[in-house]
């Protein structure tokens, strides 16, 4: 099938080119625009109690005041607030109401600090639109408002709440982007002219991966709509990542296969037949086991990760038929070429290095595999220490922009919690009137939970048949100590609910507290589900029940050393409370979709240096040899241009990009090159059993044959006989 496909593209490059060039402009003409949510209650399906809350507030209390956006105002010289300042503060208030701003519904003064140096401007929005852009542009018009509002007065004052976050993630994220785009092609570039050494080669997979981009980006903005996903501003940067770093690798993958071909003596565009013929299957199944993984996030009962899973896999689907068709369209059509000026391409090196690295897993293969193994197992041992934190806000953007400069004050000037109260909404079962007489008995118990620092009841609706207790913690909302609290206000407020009654816990802490129970679920479906489907994709590869269990296992070792190492740099040594809350489902799918590519890459020449009937030792040892160079490539410029991530400039990127490089450097140099082929020799014949595809091929005695053992075409290239070591490569 690959040998067809490579002969369509290169026989005829020009249609193929066409072809991707048509596509690409009709996709982005007519691509719907992306939308983009950072309300973090999105993510979560109806059935989560936060949301049921969250709904039945709407319902009973629809003019209820809940602030979208909190300006906070001190004197500039930092002492306590003077009468003149009050009044100052009174007239902002009020004239700030008067301006009409869209979304903006109501403006109100809120309660000055109990030390006197602060007050508030609580404002509130449209709730059907919270997190979305219209009320990011409402914040931009109220912070220039209300600062120009102030002009004149001793008075200093910042915008913070979830409109100012969703804005300043909005500019923290496009800032972001671009050091990530720029970061990205120019490891690319560098990358390749080193290995290289040609020009042409190293701009050539980011002109080729743009159009793809482009094509993959209109893709995926008609599947949102298309499903009615939730989207968010953090996988326009993942995605130029994931692009740009596997759409690199498959071009590594197919470019050192090609050049081998040549070197070979295999006359230009028949090198890239071949070279698609041969590496082709390893491609597909990298890119399957990559898209599998990646849509196993469906099953995720998070809205956010639930679009990440199939945007992500899209992408890298699109990259997959870009690497078997506009690729190798291209570079038959500028020829050997493609390597100007350098002449290294016509001369096999040495390899010295990787030749060295093979010999010693040929060797000594049980002391590669433990010293390996031991060393994963070492990095492992951090995951003891994990702990997850759930302020995306923050996490999102850096702690200096405006909002997170509002909200740690205000932690610091009110109530930990009172810039995110949690309110329990106590409702009659029957539609009977609530009995008030049981409203302060209720309060007080709410009260006396462990982490409360207040409880009170606020409002009654109309019918009288909901009432809403407001409860402040002691901790800020997001914190470990504030779910644990919610948790606790959760069971004394069903337990104690008066008879008659049901009570519905909201809030963000309650939101943060339902997210931690999506992220376990999501734990033992999506990950699970994930490694099954890739063991199926490695058994169909290979034809082998056996080597993809020790496969598989030595991944999800990967992903123990990568989450440890993340732990130890990011807990221990830069003091983080704890990793984002969705990093280890991310890190899972990144390290073991991709980290699985190079073990494909790995075992697929491994079991073609056996099928020339080298045994399980020596093409262990040859595998490394001749596969090592695009493996450390190929490794090298993924976990470098994830690295880019950390450029962004917020703990959520920051985190996920140390994460997924690491995760990817330990797949390529320490699984691919050591622990895989290692382990493959010590087991031996049986790594194969049942379909044995290390058996040796027999070369036909009749008809010319290729060095696979089929038949050749009348008029077909010839490749070099296996034994013939010029023929290899070598």
């Amino acid at each position: 099938m690959f040998r067809r496909i490579g002969n369509a593209a290169v026989r005829h490059p020009i249609w193929t080119i066409a072809a991707w060039l048509i596509a690409a402009v009709a996709i982005v003409a007519t691509a719907p625009s992306l939308p983009s949510s950072s309300d973090e209650s999105s993510f979560l399906p109806k059935s989560y109690e936060s949301i049921k809350a969250a709904d039945l507030q709407e319902k009973a209390f629809p003019s209820a005041f809940t602030p979208s956006a909190i300006a906070l105002y001190q004197r500039t010289d930092g002492g306590k607030l003077t009468a003149a300042d009050q009044q100052d503060v009174a007239r902002i208030t009020s004239e700030l109401g008067k301006k009409n701003i869209d979304q903006v519904q109501r403006v109100v003064s809120g309660q000055p600090s109990e030390d006197g140096r602060y007050a508030l401007t609580l404002i509130q929005m449209d709730s059907k639109n919270a997190g979305q852009p219209k009320q990011a542009d409402a914040a931009k018009v109220l912070r220039e408002d209300v600062k120009e509002l102030a002009k004149g007065t001793d008075l200093e004052v910042k915008l913070g709440g979830s409109a100012a976050q969703a804005l300043d993630q909005q500019d923290s994220s496009k800032r972001g982007e671009a050091l990530i785009g720029i970061g990205t092609f120019a490891i690319i570039l560098v990358t390749l002219l080193i290995i290289f050494r040609a020009p042409i080669l190293a701009v050539l997979p980011l002109v080729l991966i743009g159009v793809v981009s482009a094509i993959a980006n209109g893709l995926i903005a008609y599947a949102t709509k298309l499903f009615d996903l939730q989207a968010n501003s953090s996988i326009s940067s993942i995605l130029i990542v994931v692009l740009f770093g596997v759409g690199t690798d498959y071009f590594l993958f197919l470019m050192f296969r090609y050049r081998e071909r040549l070197r070979a003596g295999d006359e230009p565009k028949q090198a890239m037949v071949n070279a698609v013929d041969r590496v082709g299957e390893a491609i597909a199944s990298a890119a399957g086991a990559v898209i599998i993984a990646f849509f196993a996030l469906v099953l995720s009962t998070l809205g956010f990760l639930k679009q990440m899973g199939p945007a992500l896999a899209i992408a890298v689907a699109a990259t997959l038929v870009a690497g078997l068709t506009l690729i190798p369209a291209v570079v038959s059509l500028i020829g050997p070429k493609v390597f100007w000026p350098s002449k290294s391409w016509q001369r096999e090196p040495e390899n010295a290095r990787f030749a060295a690295l093979g010999r010693g897993v040929q060797r000594r293969p049980a002391l590669t595999a433990v010293a390996s193994g031991l060393v994963l197992l070492a990095l492992s041992l951090g995951t003891l220490g994990y702990k997850a934190t759930f302020d995306l806000a923050s996490g999102s953007m850096p702690k200096t922009k405006e909002s997170m400069v509002v909200q740690d004050e205000m932690q610091k000037a009110y109530s930990a919690g009172a810039a995110a109260p949690t309110d329990v909404y106590l409702s009659s079962t029957d539609g009977k009137p609530l009995d008030k007489s049981a409203f302060a008995t209720y309060a007080n118990k709410l009260g006396a939970v462990d982490g409360v620092a207040s409880a009170r009841m606020t409002q009654v609706n109309k019918a009288g048949t909901t009432a809403d207790f407001t409860v402040t913690l002691k901790y800020e909302a997001s914190t470990d100590k504030a779910i644990d609290a919610v948790s606790r206000v959760r069971d004394v407020a069903h337990s104690d609910a008066p008879e008659g009654t049901e009570a519905l816990v909201g809030g963000m802490s309650s939101i943060y507290k339902d997210i931690d129970t999506a992220v376990n679920h999501d734990y033992k479906t999506v990950f699970p589900v994930a490694a099954a489907l890739i063991m199926v994709i490695l058994g169909l590869l290979l034809r082998s029940v056996v080597a993809p269990w020790y496969l598989i296992a030595s991944v999800g070792l990967g992903f123990g050393a990568t989450l440890g190492a993340t732990v130890w740099v990011f807990q221990e040594g830069v003091g983080h409370s704890g990793l984002m809350f969705m990093l280890p489902v991310i890190m899972y799918l990144f390290v073991v979709a991709i980290g699985t590519d190079y073990n494909i890459l790995m075992i697929a020449r491994l079991r073609e240096e056996a099928r020339e009937g080298r045994e399980p030792r020596e093409a262990a040892g040859m595998a490394l040899r001749h596969a090592g160079p695009t493996v450390a490539a190929a490794g090298f410029i993924l976990a470098a241009t994830f690295a880019t991530m950390m450029l962004a400039g917020n703990s959520l990127l920051t985190e996920m990009g140390f994460a997924v490089s690491s995760g990817i450097a330990i797949a390529a140099f320490v699984m691919a090159m050591f622990f895989t082929p290692s382990l493959t020799a010590l087991i031996g014949h049986a790594a194969w059993w049942p379909g044995h595809g290390d058996r040796t091929v027999e070369l036909p005695t009749g008809p010319k044959a290729d060095s696979n053992g089929r038949g050749i075409a009348p008029g077909e290239d010839m490749e070099t006989p296996a034994h013939d070591p010029a023929g290899r490569g070598r």
